[in-house]
């Protein structure tokens, strides 16, 4: 599974890269809403686990941007903010939202899934 981690929480980004190798994933790291979608047009992503709050455009504009690409990944938000709260901003725009500090168990059946769908479309 081909992950994008979208995250200017340089550190949790590189934490999470990680802890995705350890599980036989390619992860790659963008810190910016701007990085994200030049990652995005050079490489195809399976799922992308986009933060809300970035300093640059907001996750909703990236995932917005992406939805439009010609193979839109999973989207995923992830936030500190409350899946209610979060939602409004969100709807139709993410697949899955995950809260941080982020749950890997959910984590873990959200790529599990993502992995039958790209299998599935192929």
């Amino acid at each position: 599974m081909n992950v994008l981690i979208v995250d200017d929480n340089e550190a949790a980004a590189d934490l999470l890269q990680e802890l995705l190798s350890l599980q036989d994933h390619t992860a790659r790291c963008t810190y910016s809403g701007m990085q994200a979608l030049e990652a995005c047009a050079g490489e195809v992503f399976d799922v992308a686990l986009v933060d809300i709050t970035l300093p640059d455009l907001p996750g909703t504009e990236v995932a917005r941007r992406l939805r439009a690409s010609a193979r839109p990944p999973l989207l995923v938000a992830v936030t500190g903010l409350s899946s209610q709260d979060a939602g409004a901003s969100e709807a139709g725009l993410f697949d899955h939202h995950l809260q941080k500090p982020i749950d890997f168990d959910a984590l873990d059946r959200i790529l599990e899934r993502a992995g039958h769908r790209s299998s599935a479309a192929s």
